[in-house]
């Protein structure tokens, strides 16, 4: 009797199910979100900076252009530049967001989830999804310093900007790990962050329009993701307007595919040398 019950224990512990490999993976990608998420509610000055940072570049920065370079334009440039600085700190905010994986390294917290039985690409998601949290709150913010300056958006042209933030905040992640996968330095990592986004915020069209580009300035400004993050933005944006074709460079089509296409290089490349010098620690 006694080896009939130990039997029946044992054939009912082997029958439970371990969770499967995807939801392993989305529970890990939503407890990294959840952690960076409760990480800036613990540091409100990150907040207030989120909201500070468009009043210095969308007010100084953008007013001064929106005073000098207005004219002679056939479109209206203050709605320009606006959809630009709102994709600009996306880009910016979730650049910074994922440079702190240089953080997690020093208080070895990264070497502890890369024990964990789960996807590389899992964590970067995670991470990257976690940080785009500061970057929609500092889009709020530029959206309210513009609202100041008697710039707004429609309910229906906001809530598509909202749309495409998530595929806008994994291009800018997946641009910032091929530095991050490289650098282990705190100092040089924030320096990196200033060089994927000042670039790209003159030569990507985010204030300057950037359709009589030629040269060198052309062939960069196309190797850029966030050309074809604003250019897909603007294109759902000014969708019916008689501006369209005047603030727009390419097909939405294209634009998709150019941010898709980077996205998962960048991801790809970038994901394989943090694995790799995490790795190799």
């Amino acid at each position: 009797m006694e080896i009939t019950v130990k039997t029946t224990v044992i054939g009912t512990v082997g029958d439970v199910k371990k969770p499967s490999r995807v939801f392993r993976e989305i529970s890990t990608i939503w407890a990294i979100v959840c952690r960076e998420v409760s990480v800036a509610f613990k540091s409100p000055g990150t907040l207030i900076m989120s909201l500070a940072m468009p009043l210095v570049m969308m007010g100084m920065i953008g007013g001064n252009l929106t005073q000098n370079m207005a004219d002679g334009l056939n479109f209206d440039f203050g709605m320009f530049m606006l959809v630009g600085m709102m994709i600009n700190m996306l880009f910016m905010a979730t650049s910074q967001g994922v440079a702190t994986l240089v953080d997690d390294h020093e208080d070895n917290f990264s070497e502890e989830m890369l024990i964990a039985p789960v996807s590389r690409y899992a964590i970067v998601i995670g991470k990257i999804c976690g940080s785009a949290f500061s970057a929609v709150v500092t889009m709020l913010g530029t959206l309210i310093v513009g609202a100041v300056m008697g710039i707004t958006l429609s309910f229906g042209q906001f809530l598509s900007i909202l749309a495409l933030s998530p595929l806008i905040c994994l291009a800018a992640g997946s641009l910032a790990m091929l530095f991050i996968g490289l650098i282990k330095n705190r100092k040089a990592a924030n320096l990196a962050v200033m060089l994927i986004i000042m670039p790209q915020m003159f030569l990507s069209g985010a204030i300057i329009p950037i359709g009589n580009s030629s040269g060198l300035l052309w062939v960069i400004s196309r190797m850029l993701p966030m050309t074809y993050c604003l250019d897909l933005t603007r294109a759902v944006v000014y969708a019916g307007t008689p501006e369209y074709g005047a603030v727009t460079l390419f097909n939405p089509l294209v634009s998709i595919t150019g941010t898709i296409c980077i996205t998962v290089v960048c991801l790809t490349v970038g994901t394989f040398f943090y694995a790799r010098s995490e790795k190799d620690r």
